[in-house]
C-alpha cells in the first residue's frame, strides 16, 4: 500500500471520528446556599414557604428539608422556595437543608455506538434549620 493511500485512509478515519456526533455534556453545576429565610420556626407551627438563596441553582434542581424532597419552585438560579409542611417542624432541632441539581440523562449516540453518557446530580452543602 502506498504512502498516499495510507495517509487518505487515515484523513479518512479522523473525518469520521470527528464527525460522529458524540459530544460531552456540559457538567452539572455545583449549587450552594448562602442564608434561608426563614432560617428557624417554631415546633408545632403551620407549613410555611422556605426562601433558600444561594447560587448555580438549575431550573429543575430541588430542595431537602431533614432528609425529605420538598415540592420546590425555581425563582432563577440564585433563588428557590419549597413549602415546608407542619409535619416537618413538629419536634425542636435543628435540620439539614440541601439543594440539588439533577444531572441529565444521556443523548443518543453518533451512530458508532456511542452512548450518550449524562451528567451526575449534584447537592449543595447542608445548611442548618432551627426548630425551636
Amino acid at each position: 500500500m502506498s504512502n498516499t493511500n495510507k495517509t487518505l485512509i487515515l484523513a479518512l478515519l479522523a473525518a469520521i471520528a470527528v464527525g460522529c456526533g458524540y459530544s460531552k455534556p456540559a457538567p452539572t453545576p455545583n449549587p450552594n446556599i448562602s442564608t434561608l429565610n426563614p432560617s428557624s420556626a417554631s415546633a408545632g407551627g403551620a407549613q410555611f414557604q422556605l426562601e433558600v438563596d444561594g447560587v448555580n441553582f438549575a431550573a429543575n434542581a430541588y430542595v431537602t428539608f431533614n432528609g425529605t424532597r420538598e415540592g420546590t419552585t425555581f425563582v432563577n438560579s440564585g433563588k428557590l422556595t419549597a413549602m415546608i409542611p407542619a409535619s416537618a417542624i413538629a419536634n425542636t432541632g435543628s435540620v439539614p437543608v440541601t439543594v440539588t441539581n439533577p444531572g441529565s440523562s444521556g443523548g443518543g449516540g453518533g451512530g458508532y455506538g456511542g452512548g450518550g453518557g449524562g451528567t451526575g446530580s449534584v447537592t449543595s452543602a447542608a445548611v442548618n434549620f432551627t426548630i425551636n
